[in-house]
């Protein structure tokens, strides 16, 4: 069994396991990794070791990105539980006064209402 160190070799090895029921130690990898690339729009190196070496550190780099999202994402919901308790005290004391006002409008209408019911 021969080792695969390139493109061309990974086709001919591929073309040669197939026909002759062999199989290449790492083309299932490799093959694994030219897909993973595909998928990104990410250039092959045209070598297994560095193919193998740029997968792996966009594989860390894609890692490292979901962990700042985690992060990013308990510091956003931490901020939004405690500025909601926020804006429901001064939502509540909106409404009181916008209550207040209304009652003592409404008030002030019926108590006219009443003095025109009176003179009539």
């Amino acid at each position: 069994m021969s080792k695969v160190n390139g493109i061309e070799d990974l086709e001919q090895l591929k073309a040669q396991a197939a026909s002759q029921g062999a199989s290449v130690p790492n083309y299932n990898e490799w093959n694994g990794i030219l897909s993973d690339f595909e998928q990104l729009g990410v250039q092959s190196t045209g070598s297994y070791d560095g193919d193998l070496a740029l997968h792996t550190q966009l594989r860390m780099e894609a890692e490292q990105m979901a962990e700042q999202m985690e992060v990013e994402q308990a510091k956003e919901t931490q901020q939004t539980q405690q500025t909601q308790p926020q804006e429901m005290v001064s939502t509540d004391k909106d409404q009181a006064l916008k209550a207040t006002v209304a009652n003592g409008v409404s008030s002030d209408i019926m108590a006219n209402y009443m003095k025109v019911f009176h003179m009539i």
